[in-house]
């Protein structure tokens, strides 16, 4: 197994961070991913008022992460949880379409409670948003 990145130590400032969370996001390695946006979330680069935002983004790698284990319970509650933390921000904010991402949370935890949370069901890619 490779060795794990750690944010500190590869991510000298916001948009490093950001375009490694992304790109781990969208490779589906959502353990990492989730790292470098609580890096985000927990780093002097925001502004306070937006520390619910980058927790609700963290939020998603980390249901995601708990539908790849198999945790019903936690991918759900997770997933909801940081639909609700985006919703409360602008549809497009920082670099994310976060109304599309809360979209996605929702959808994802609606299918692992349909399905149970699974390796196997379909992830999204994570929605940058554009100019």
């Amino acid at each position: 197994m490779a060795h794990a990145e750690e944010p500190e130590e590869v991510a000298a400032t916001f948009h490093e961070a950001f375009e490694r969370a992304v790109a781990l996001f969208d490779a589906e390695r959502f353990f990492e991913a989730h790292e470098f946006f609580e890096h985000i979330w927990k780093s002097a680069w925001i502004e306070p008022g937006d520390a619910d935002f980058w927790k609700g983004v963290t939020q998603v790698a980390v249901g995601c992460c708990h539908v790849q284990r198999g945790n019903d319970a936690g991918a759900q509650a997770l997933l909801r949880r940081a639909a609700g933390y985006l919703a409360a921000f602008p549809a497009r904010y920082h670099g994310v379409d976060a109304a599309r991402l809360a979209a996605a949370a929702e959808d994802l935890a609606a299918r692992a409670h349909q399905h149970g949370a699974s390796p196997q069901l379909a992830f999204p890619r994570f929605p940058q948003a554009t100019a």
